[in-house]
């Protein structure tokens, strides 16, 4: 641990803590950091100025990464059919089994995917699935009949934005070890899905804060101008 924040300490004294970068000039400070021992997630971290507190300004969806994401997925899927999701890329299939399974303790997996008829057995396990994150549901395309493609996606690389209860926000948006100009377009496809979720009814500056970090660096403030109107 000593290590690790003597690397920190010395990546954030190359960033300036109140300035705004570009975005390829974040990217190259990103990753001219010391490595770590293990190829980080690069992560995108949005402060939104919407009110969480209003239902109407909540900001979550899915985006799809042009560069995938460089994270190896595994994914079940919730349903009578295990063939099908299986022979389709589920890591994991079925529907009583694999919901006492969760039941008993077991999370080994990154996204649960359920056919609309398995989700009435799919609630009873809503307490253990909805604090990670990982329940299914309509608006993040894991709740569907085509589990092939909602299996697909999620293994290409489409990944889950949503706003916590502090208006706060955090997108993994690839691996360290992409090419910068990788790295940036996911950043850039991210940005753009973002600022479309933008409420029809709200007035103001919709993100205040905007930077990128990876799991053992500090953030680099990036500059929003070129991409958002306040």
């Amino acid at each position: 641990m000593a290590i690790q924040s003597k690397r920190y300490r010395k990546s954030s004294e190359t960033v300036e803590a109140l300035k705004s970068y570009e975005l390829d000039e974040a990217i190259t400070i990103l990753k001219g950091f010391s490595e770590a021992k293990f190829d980080e997630t690069v992560e995108l971290s949005f402060r939104l100025g919407v009110d969480p507190r209003q239902s109407d300004q909540m900001i979550r969806g899915t985006v799809s990464l042009p560069n995938g994401s460089g994270k190896k997925v595994t994914v079940v899927v919730f349903t009578e059919d295990e063939e099908t999701a299986t022979a389709a890329g589920a890591d994991h299939a079925g529907l009583d089994e694999l919901i006492e399974k969760v039941k008993g303790g077991w999370m080994d997996f990154d996204v649960a995917v359920s056919t609309p008829a398995a989700m009435k057995k799919v609630r009873a396990i809503a307490r253990v699935l909805g604090p990670r994150g990982l329940m299914p549901n309509p608006k993040s395309g894991t709740v569907t009949d085509d589990v092939a493609k909602a299996i697909n996606e999620v293994k290409a690389g489409r990944v889950e934005y949503k706003m916590d209860k502090t208006a706060n926000m955090a997108v993994s948006v690839g691996k360290r070890s992409f090419e910068a100009d990788k790295i940036k377009e996911n950043i850039e496809t991210v940005i753009d899905k973002v600022v479309k979720a933008k409420p029809d009814k709200f007035h103001g500056k919709f993100i205040l804060n905007l930077s990128v970090s990876s799991t053992m660096s500090p953030g680099v403030k990036v500059d929003t101008s070129k991409y958002i109107e306040s």
